[in-house]
């Protein structure tokens, strides 16, 4: 093949399966954050692939400018293929040179982008593929699948995508089937959606542990999945297990913490996020979750304290400054966790420093890209910041407004219906209307089932003002439509 000009390669390139025509964006995560978590799996889950993990880091190290490093990384993962695939070489490299291929383009590096290409070229050709560029490889769809969850959750149906297209060639393989139940658990965790009947992620868990006894993700996740489903003496066997096997490995240390706090352990679970830190001591997630355990002791405090134990005064002023502590570390750590934010937010509240937490609301409203869910979660709870600490019934019913108007059927969406509904309720009934009272009512009266108290507002109203024909005339549809 002659050389390709730059526009000719570059067309050839988008053919190809790899991390660069995965539509794998860098505004979706913090690229920096990322690298460090990716490093740390290479370092402490051995039996993990280090050729999708090499690949991987250095996608991130693309992204984030560090085209050399990318480089070296995508020759890490070259080396490591004949170890990983040894009767499958050249389909094992596959997604490693068609990485090479796009970061030799993007350094002005033609001819050596144009020679990867030609490789992966040549191996197509051998394997009979209909696609020039392009192999349909169920181990390339494990791999995109793989990608996909570790750039958050706006990618997890892509993944389960590509994890069920991978099972379909090969159903009883071991890391298709851990790919995949890892996925459906971590929708459901995402969405708030604990179920156990037939969609749920417990069988495929469970076919998971069958398929990989000693995987270190599955176990704790199939724990947690028991937990969810009362079926906490079993979920604690498998705890323990893991526990077991991998008692250094941070991992497991962290979701055995999820499991005792959530369990009511919570000096447990703090001791697991303690050791974990120490050997990965800038993971943002632990410094979450140690956080989560301090609050849990504080509120326990606070209601100690509200029933006159005032002794445990001094105890709960230092969990608060921990827990907050720690979720600034968080947000330090992991620039787009929105959860953090919100978590650190509310507990500037509780130090009654409300402008500090009303400043932090308004830093997750300045990120881009949110998920509905994410954009959901802060409305509800900047609306509940509105109702009870601002005393502005107004603001925090348009927040709740704005939350339910994003259609996704989530838990999230029902908890801002709810919510506007009581505080429509309660406002109605106070007698405290205001014209965008009004507005609000008029949007979602019929949604909510609040027509009785729509048409009570403009009667309150037309007290007031006995001549606004247009309060009169959407007065008198509402009784109409009530009686129709």
């Amino acid at each position: 093949m002659s050389l390709l000009s730059r526009e000719g390669l570059k067309e050839i390139l988008q053919q190809l399966e790899c991390h660069f025509t995965w539509e794998l964006q860098k505004e979706h995560i913090d690229p920096d954050e990322l690298e460090e978590r990716i490093a740390e799996q290479i370092q402490f889950l051995i039996n993990k692939s280090k050729v999708q993990n090499y690949n991987l880091l250095a996608y991130v190290k693309f992204l984030n400018d560090k085209k050399e490093e990318a480089l070296e990384n995508l020759q890490k993962a070259d080396e490591a293929v004949p170890l990983e695939y040894p009767g499958d070489v050249e389909k094992g490299s596959l997604v490693t040179w068609g990485n090479c291929a796009w970061v030799h383009y993007h350094m002005g590096n033609l001819t050596e982008s144009q020679a990867y290409l030609e490789k992966v070229g040549s191996i197509c050709k051998q394997l009979g593929s209909e696609s020039p560029y392009k192999l349909e490889l169920p181990q390339i769809y494990c791999e995109k699948g793989w990608a996909l969850l570790k750039f958050g959750a706006r990618y997890y149906e892509k993944a389960k995508e590509s994890f069920a297209k991978a099972l379909e060639e090969e159903p009883e393989n071991p890391e298709f089937n851990l790919g995949y139940a890892i996925t459906i658990y971590r929708l459901e965790d995402y969405y708030a959606k604990k179920h156990s009947g037939k969609n749920s992620s417990l069988e495929p868990l469970r076919r998971a542990v069958k398929l990989n006894p000693n995987d270190i993700f599955v176990t704790p996740l199939l724990a947690l999945k028991l937990q969810d489903t009362n079926r906490v003496k079993e979920g604690k066997k498998y705890i323990e297990e893991v526990l077991g096997k991998y008692p250094d490995v941070p991992y497991v240390l962290r979701y055995a913490a999820k499991f005792y706090r959530r369990k009511g352990d919570v000096e447990t679970s703090l001791q697991h996020l303690k050791k974990a830190l120490s050997l990965t001591p800038n993971s943002g997630f632990l410094h979450h979750q140690i956080g989560i355990c301090y609050r849990t002791q504080y509120f326990a405090l606070k209601k100690k304290v509200s029933k006159g134990q005032f002794q445990f005064v001094v105890k709960q002023f230092e969990l608060l400054n921990l827990c907050i502590f720690h979720f600034q570390k968080v947000v330090e750590r992991k620039t787009k966790f929105i959860y953090a934010y919100i978590d650190l937010a509310n507990m500037y509240v509780e130090q009654q420093r409300l402008p500090k937490a009303d400043e932090t609301f308004q830093k997750v409203f300045a990120i881009s890209n949110l998920t509905a869910t994410e954009k959901q979660q802060l409305h509800f709870n900047y609306g509940c910041f509105q109702e009870r600490h601002r005393k502005s019934e107004v603001n925090a019913m348009k927040q709740y407004l704005a939350g339910l108007k994003i259609e996704n059927g989530s838990f999230e969406q029902k908890k801002c219906e709810r919510s506007l509904k009581q505080l429509l309720h309660k406002t109605v009934k106070k007698g405290l209307i205001c014209v965008e009272i009004f507005e609000i009512l008029g949007s979602v009266s019929e949604r909510l089932g609040l027509k009785e108290e729509t048409i009570e507002a403009y009667e309150i109203a037309l007290k007031m003002d006995p001549g606004n024909e247009e309060y009169l005339s959407a007065f008198m549809n509402l009784k109409l439509s009530l009686k129709n």
